[in-house]
């Protein structure tokens, strides 16, 4: 780690110390990375099919390879269902199997269960089932992952949009700024919802159809904090020896002006972040959302609301938006921090530590 940081400019070094001083921000920056890094591998960790298994000495990898039924002298040449109890005890005479910690997908339908869905928690559904039987934690793990991919690929949709045009505006102004923030002002007033909801009925939502429709509109949040922070950037003395000495203007806003105006961009990428997954969670709430059956923690807080004598559904939906977002919120919160002036002169990197014990 001393290594990395050696290479990093004083002030970049300040700034990582300021941001690992906050330890709220620091654990929750590890905390939200394993967890990330988990649901990555989340068919290794709840999965219907075996990550690998021996069966009269052949080796077979259900996890990546769809096996016939008639395989496992089954009686049909359709898709092996493992958790058939006849497959499973096929498996246990004549080999073994290695299962996931979960043996159920987001979408597998327990049909070995003896009470009604939903289900409450027991040794073979950690969290219960919901109204469909299938596992919740499953679920969880699946929806947390599509949840973050999906603000993921938000964010930096929006970030690159957002820093084109507010940087286009900004370093430009005149005409340029004021025909950009007439667009911004009538594009920000379009009601977004209502415009999914519309759309919601002419095509099926999916998880791209969405992404493109909220980045319309999510970039809008960045332009006002780029568009200040070139209109300040492009009249300093720095900036006017570059135009003088003949410098292109893509250059001069790519190497002088951009790295300046990232400073307080950064600060606001992780609240962009945390709303991007509440808008998703929102809009599954309300069904207008991801299709049918997809990992979604929004259908299953609907599912919560619907079921109320079922109250294990809305306690693990609001205990993993909330989980969720408040280590969002404190890793921006240490991200505005570490890039406050006030703060990274009052921390002193372990480097500068060293040299001055030395």
């Amino acid at each position: 780690m001393g290594i990395l940081t050696n290479r990093f400019s004083p002030i970049t070094r300040r700034r990582l110390a300021a941001f690992k001083a906050n330890r709220r921000a620091y654990i929750s920056l590890w905390l939200f990375g394993v967890l990330f890094i988990l649901s990555l591998f989340a068919e290794l960790i709840a999965n219907d099919k075996p990550i690998v298994m021996q069966y009269e000495g052949n080796w077979y990898v259900p996890l990546l390879v769809d096996y016939p039924e008639t395989e496992f002298d089954g009686f049909l040449p359709t898709r092996t269902d493992y958790l058939d109890p006849f497959i499973q005890q096929q498996i246990s005479e004549h080999g073994w199997a290695l299962w996931p910690i979960i043996p159920f997908s987001y979408q597998t339908l327990d049909m070995q269960m003896t009470r009604p869905s939903p289900a409450p928690p027991d040794a073979r559904h950690w969290l219960g089932t919901d109204d469909q039987g299938r596992d919740v934690l499953a679920r969880v793990i699946y929806g947390f992952r599509l949840s973050v991919a999906f603000a993921l690929v938000l964010t930096a949709g929006s970030l690159v949009m957002g820093v084109l045009i507010g940087g286009i505006q900004g370093y430009f102004g005149g005409k340029v700024d004021l025909i950009g923030q007439r667009f911004t002002e009538i594009w920000s007033g379009l009601p977004v919802l209502f415009l999914l909801i519309i759309l919601a009925s002419f095509v099926q939502p999916g998880f791209w159809w969405l992404l493109g429709i909220m980045l319309l509109f999510s970039w809008l949040g960045l332009v006002d904090i780029v568009r200040a922070e070139f209109l300040r950037a492009r009249n300093l003395e720095y900036v006017r020896a570059a135009k003088a000495m003949g410098l292109p203007s893509r250059l001069i806003m790519w190497r002088h002006v951009l790295p300046n105006a990232m400073v307080a961009t950064l600060t606001f990428i992780p609240f962009l972040f945390t709303g991007a997954i509440g808008t998703l969670t929102a809009l599954d709430f309300l069904g207008f959302g991801l299709p049918p059956g997809a990992p979604s923690l929004g259908e299953l807080a609907a599912q919560g609301k619907n079921n109320l004598h079922a109250p294990w559904l809305g306690i693990t939906a609001f205990m993993t938006l909330a989980i969720m977002l408040s280590l969002l919120v404190f890793i921006g919160e240490g991200l505005r921090d570490a890039f406050d002036p006030r703060h990274i002169h009052s921390v002193q990197p372990d480097q500068d530590k060293e040299q001055a014990h030395a």
